[in-house]
């Protein structure tokens, strides 16, 4: 009976294979890529059936990765305007050089995933959605306690989210220093929502 692939292993190989891939093209077959890998194709195949599953995997670690980055940046501050405003830095920051990976693996699914693309959507924005209502949560305490100003938390949540999928995109397509965004979103957006202190209530 075959042993299961042991998961660090496999996450390490789907990283690897990934930016095979990228560098490559989808074309490239699975018996070349193998070999690029220094792997048999069947080793190759026993891990990961299609580029597909190597692309989907590439990403869940990413996207784990990436959580646990943003979440120690936000993590750092009580105040929920001042956690949103981390969360958009916290991203960009953890791709910062390498957006062109997370697009990429989201457009190989895209195009790669099938059936499954609705399936791993699904799972992503259960992950997003549990963030997603706990900060709009933190909002919803912020302006009970009178340090936040009365506006729609989801929205807000949602146009924070909006602009650090958006503006990822913008990066990779036009070179944009995301920098003097984050100030006006600052200045301009949230500060103004930023009544006092978390502890001045």
């Amino acid at each position: 009976m075959a042993r299961p692939p042991e998961p660090e292993k496999r996450r390490a190989l789907a990283r690897r294979a990934a930016v095979v891939l990228q560098e490559q093209g989808l074309e490239l077959p699975m018996a070349q890529l193998a070999e690029a890998l220094g792997l048999k194709r069947s080793t190759l195949l026993y891990h990961f059936p299609s580029r597909a599953h190597i692309a989907e995997s590439a990403l869940e670690d990413l996207l784990s990765a990436q959580a646990l980055f943003v979440m120690e940046r936000v993590e750092r501050h009580e105040h929920p305007i001042d956690r949103l405003y981390a969360q958009l830095q916290a991203v960009h920051a953890f791709h910062r050089g390498n957006e062109t990976r997370l697009l990429f693996l989201s457009q190989t699914i895209a195009t790669l995933g099938g059936a499954r693309m609705s399936q791993i959507i699904a799972v992503g924005n259960q992950v997003f959605e549990a963030q997603r209502q706990a900060m709009a949560a933190r909002l919803r305490e912020g302006m009970r306690r009178g340090v936040v100003a009365p506006c729609d938390a989801e929205s807000l949540v949602s146009l924070v989210r909006a602009l650090i999928d958006g503006l990822m995109v913008q990066r990779v397509m036009t070179g944009l220093e995301l920098g003097p965004i984050h100030d006006m979103v600052w200045e301009r957006v949230l500060c103004p929502l930023r009544l006092k202190d978390w502890e001045d209530r």
